[in-house]
């Protein structure tokens, strides 16, 4: 396939380039600046745009079978989410094609509560992630009443850090995945994988879906 990836170059973004290509999928990877065309691996197309221009990135679109979108703004910048997304999803519309966006934990229900999420249940959050932890529950509920784009969200656990690749895990849906010490959590690497799986053999369309060992 022809893939565009959006925040080719963030923590999970690259990952996701990377295994896409690894897969020998042709991918294009959507920078902010030029001077990250460098850092890119060999084989990947870079390209510079700006995420919040829905016409030039519907035109990149139309090039590509699909689209994923890994898009994380700055710290202080996590109210741009809703609206960089809104023109992720309105570009793929145009372009005809599917969107694969890059969510977070905070829509997801807690596994032990009734009506808690990972947003609102007392005390699970650090306070230092409870901004961008807003920021995509926003995003998700735009998301669930999106019916113009085709589109599939991929929520992380609780736990989502740079580690190894093993080509595992369990899947879910509306609620946070947790093992049985207690622990949710998936190493980028796999989560990369969990959404390159998706891309390759759609299961969830217009659906969230989770990950995590």
């Amino acid at each position: 396939m022809k893939i565009i990836v959006f925040g080719g170059r963030g923590d999970v973004g690259r990952r996701i380039v990377a295994e896409a290509a690894r897969r020998g999928h042709q991918v294009s990877a959507v920078v902010r600046n030029a001077s990250q065309l460098d850092t890119l691996p060999p084989e990947v197309s870079g390209v510079v745009a700006d995420v919040a221009d829905t016409k030039k990135i519907a035109d990149l679109m139309a090039r590509h079978d699909l689209a994923i979108s890994a898009v994380r703004p700055p710290d202080g910048g996590e109210e741009a989410l809703v609206p960089l997304t809104r023109s992720v999803l309105d570009a793929a519309a145009e372009a005809g094609i599917r969107v694969l966006i890059v969510g977070g934990a905070a829509s997801l229900k807690m596994p032990d509560q009734t009506d808690a999420t990972v947003l609102t249940a007392e005390g699970f959050l650090p306070t230092s992630v409870v901004p961008i932890a807003r920021a995509s529950n926003a995003q998700y509920e735009m998301l669930a009443d999106e019916h113009e784009a085709n589109w599939a969200y991929l929520c992380p656990p609780a736990q989502l850090q740079p580690g190894v690749r093993t080509g595992r895990y369990r899947v879910g849906s509306d609620h946070l995945l947790v093992d049985g010490k207690g622990s949710s959590r998936i190493s980028m690497e796999d989560f990369a994988v969990a959404m390159v799986d998706e891309a390759e053999v759609p299961q969830h369309p217009m659906a969230r879906f989770t990950v995590a060992y």
